[in-house]
């Protein structure tokens, strides 16, 4: 018997024939004797829905009484869903947030748990129940209700799991696991079995969504394992856990790509200490995150170039600052590029194996696809590319390294 938690997000459980499906998976993992768990998340739409009715009142009103507003979403669909399961016969509670004892910080809008006091969770469990708990919500120390931010449930649903120590976590969702890639651009792109949580951190950060970024660094604290299964489909899904050994025969995992980067580049820089410093302050100073910095050797003249990217967000404000900054400084033109994309390869078989850099320079150089930018760490291979180019990109690099093959050489 293993005690688990089940996660299911708003695509799974937005309607109420939907519901009554979720309810049979949960009735299906109960009669094989465990012990459960279940985080709900809102009703497809419903958190839009309390949003905008919020911003017809006051369009700029984001504190206590918004949280909760946009907790009753979660209560709803935790409570429908433990009728549903009632109906099938099988013993359920359903909690709030409060109730569960997911504990926050006082920040509305993003709280931080900081604690799960578990004890009623438990004190149900032991009476053989399913306990469907709220997600996305908690409270703070004067009992003011909370909301974790957008994809808060996963959040919910790993703290619960570590407070308990569970044997697993299970997120299910509208796609079966992860992928070496996005199936739309690569219909041969495969359903990885495992990854790790290293992995999945750095695709999560390159534009994956699966899952939330918060969530996985949360599991891979307290070495919770999560495994990504499809509501409507069945399978094993994708675990994330730890590294083992066997993952040492993959040289690369998966291949992200972030389509929202904008790339900055002032010439003629001054080849001086702090003048990397002296441009990025700035931008920093206007809340602007800079990803990619590459800045090419200062030339015998002490003049060198310096380019880097940003959010396309903030290509238009951070373009205007650049400028402002290069006529202080005496440097030379600025010139922007808003239609780029970044595209990485990721896998922790990199620490063992050589070679994966040039195999990739390789494989786009044969297709004709010319690289602007090169990043690097120990588990990732970043480029950036013209936009027009990454379908092209994501397929040759796919096929280089023979992704779709259950075992790579």
């Amino acid at each position: 018997m293993a005690l688990m938690v089940q996660k299911f997000g708003g695509t799974s459980i937005g309607s109420i024939d939907l519901l009554r499906h979720v309810a049979r998976i949960i009735c299906d993992t109960h009669s094989q004797g465990h012990q459960i768990i279940v985080v709900a998340s809102a009703m497809g739409g419903e958190t839009d829905r309390l949003v905008a009715l919020a911003k017809e009142v006051d369009a700029d009103y984001s504190g206590r009484e918004f949280d909760a507003l946009l907790a009753t979403g979660e209560q709803c669909s935790s409570a429908l869903l433990t009728i549903a399961l009632i109906k099938q016969g099988v013993p359920a509670v359903s909690m709030t947030g409060t109730q569960a004892g997911i504990c926050t910080d006082a920040v509305h809008s993003k709280a931080r748990i900081t604690y799960v006091a578990s004890e009623k969770i438990q004190y149900y469990l032991k009476q053989a129940k399913v306990v469907v708990v709220a997600g996305f919500q908690g409270a703070d120390e004067a009992g003011n209700i909370t909301t974790l931010g957008r994809g808060g449930s996963d959040t919910t649903a790993v703290a619960i799991a570590a407070a308990l120590q569970c044997d697993e976590c299970q997120i299910y969702t509208d796609v079966d696991g992860i992928y070496t890639t996005d199936p739309r651009l690569v219909p041969q792109a495969r359903r990885l079995k495992r990854i790790t949580f290293e992995e999945i951190l750095e695709m999560a950060s390159l534009g994956s969504k699966v899952l939330q970024i918060r969530a996985v660094e949360l599991a891979g604290k307290y070495n919770v394992p999560l495994r990504v299964l499809s509501t409507f489909d069945k399978g094993e899904g994708t675990l994330i856990s730890y590294e083992e050994n066997s993952m040492e025969d993959a040289r690369i995992s998966g291949i992200a790509f972030n389509q929202d980067e904008a790339q900055l580049t002032v010439r003629g820089v001054p080849d001086r200490p702090g003048v990397a410093a002296s441009i990025l302050a700035p931008i920093s100073d206007a809340n602007i995150e800079v990803d990619m910095i590459v800045q090419n050797v200062g030339s015998r003249d002490g003049i060198a170039d310096f380019t880097f990217t940003v959010h396309r967000r903030d290509y238009t404000n951070a373009l205007g600052i650049l400028e402002d900054t290069a006529k202080a400084l005496g440097a030379g033109k600025v010139r922007g590029n808003d239609k780029i994309v970044k595209i990485s390869l990721v896998g922790v078989g990199m620490r063992s194996h050589a070679g994966v850099a040039s195999k990739m320079f390789s494989a786009l150089a044969k297709a004709g696809i010319d690289i602007r930018m090169i990043s690097t760490s120990e588990i990732k291979i970043s480029v950036v590319v013209a936009e027009g180019d990454m379908k092209a990109a994501v397929q040759v690099l796919h096929q280089a390294f023979e992704l779709e093959k259950d075992t790579q050489a």
